[in-house]
């Protein structure tokens, strides 16, 4: 009985690939292609095009850097795990405090892109923005809190929506464009005035869009054969994102131009205007219905990514243990689920779609590089992917993180001193605590 009490509980393995594509599909289509295109449209016009592409191959190169550490190493904790394994526990606290900050901005952005959708189809005030958007958090917690089966099942049902409603978009907007002589612009047009800042500044808003495999490593302590389930999970979810992401690019510079783009995007639900612009009946709501379930996926998998993080991060000392505790069922880590959507809710009250969703850009362009750095550690038995992909990853992570805004990677900064300075002091109270314990035995 003793023994049990001091090893810390774990998850059971109950993912397949084919739950573990879901899972990371949710957490991907939802707040990136309804909310960011736009923003990053809004920036270097339709360059975007090339800034989607750019970003794409960079987070293949990160993908596929996570899965070969989540074969090797398959628990939960992500980054903050592969960080303190294979190089030291500086840069797996940073890792898991990254993930945990840009995770809630996306969280936040995908329940203040939820309730922004679901107001303007219903036509109620936008004073109802916030509150609508704690109720989604709330709600969303709740079903976390049932484990991981209704939480698969849950977003199942939503993804499906979602897909739905996003190939109906690219099939019907393929259709009207071919009507229309197919684009109303040719790329020929690009804007090259608008510089390489706002270019790359675009590619580090999409990179967070394709951020779907980071959350399937998240899960590493619950999916079935990892060494083989992860790294195909995560190359079918790139691939079925990278086909969505380019179909409704296109169809949504052909339709509108990427100026209406950008101005629609302010209102955090471009998709919406693309959709009214087809002259299709009901077009406009189903695509409006897509974005709701897409962003309450996300939102989904977001509280139950950091939930585990913190599951992880409990076990280890460096949050409350408190945090690791799980349920009778041994399913769900019920207090670390709690303290997640609490801090999502108090994030959700800054009401800023842009400021969320481009700190939560860099927090993730700082992870692709911890991350590359971490898979360059792997031995020639654990690596399954050549090593200049390691490489790519570090430097070019850590580069566009500072075209982002200033404010905003400035603000970034900030919070990872302060994260460092609350792990140096949570290890001394853990060494204070450990000595006497030590010296009884």
């Amino acid at each position: 009985m003793s023994a049990s009490n001091h090893s810390p509980q774990t998850l059971r393995r109950e993912l397949g690939w084919f739950g573990a594509t879901t899972m990371g599909l949710g957490s991907v289509i939802g707040v990136g292609i309804f909310v960011s295109l736009g923003l990053a449209a809004a920036l270097s016009g339709y360059a975007v095009i090339g800034a989607l592409v750019v970003a794409g191959i960079l987070q293949v190169a990160n993908s596929l850097n996570l899965a070969q550490l989540a074969a090797s190493h398959p628990v939960s904790g992500g980054i903050y795990e592969y960080g303190y394994k294979y190089l030291n526990r500086w840069f797996g606290f940073t890792g898991g405090w990254m993930y945990l900050l840009g995770k809630t901005a996306v969280a936040a952005t995908a329940a203040l892109g939820f309730s922004s959708y679901l107001i303007n189809t219903i036509g109620i005030s936008e004073s109802f923005l916030v509150p609508i958007a704690e109720i989604a958090v709330l709600g969303l917690t709740i079903v976390v809190l049932g484990g991981m089966r209704r939480s698969k099942v849950a977003t199942t049902v939503i993804l499906s929506v979602t897909l739905f409603s996003l190939f109906f978009l690219i099939i019907a907007g393929g259709f009207v464009l071919s009507q229309r002589g197919f684009l109303p612009v040719t790329f020929a047009e690009i804007d090259l005035k608008t510089g390489l800042k706002n270019f790359l500044e675009s590619v580090a808003l999409l990179f967070v869009a394709y951020n779907g495999p980071a959350r399937i490593t998240m899960l590493g302590e619950e999916i079935t054969e990892p060494r083989k389930n992860i790294p195909k999970a995560v190359l079918i979810t790139l691939a079925i994102t990278t086909v969505i992401y380019v179909g409704v690019a296109l169809v949504s510079l052909g339709t509108i131009g990427a100026n209406a783009l950008g101005i629609a995007s302010e209102q955090a639900a471009p998709l919406e205007v693309v959709a009214e612009s087809l002259g299709i009946p009901g077009a406009k709501t189903l695509l409006a219905i897509g974005a709701i379930t897409a962003t309450l996926s996300v939102l989904l998998s977001v509280i139950l990514g950091l939930s585990r993080l913190l599951l992880a991060m409990g076990r280890r000392g460096d949050m409350p243990k408190l945090v690791a505790q799980l349920n009778a069922d041994g399913t769900t880590p019920y207090w670390a689920v709690i303290f997640i959507s609490v801090a999502i809710g108090l994030l959700v009250l800054t009401g800023d779609v842009k400021t969320t969703w481009s700190l939560s850009a860099f927090g993730s362009l700082w992870r692709c590089g911890i991350v590359g750095l971490a898979a360059l550690r792997l031995s020639d038995e654990q690596r399954l992917y050549p090593v200049w992909m390691s490489l790519f990853a570090l430097f070019s992570g850590l580069f566009l993180a500072f075209w982002i805004e200033w404010q905003v990677w400035l603000i970034g900064l900030g919070l990872i001193v302060v994260g460092l300075v609350w792990h140096f002091v949570a290890f001394k109270l853990k060494e204070t605590v450990d000595l006497p314990q030590t010296s009884n035995d």
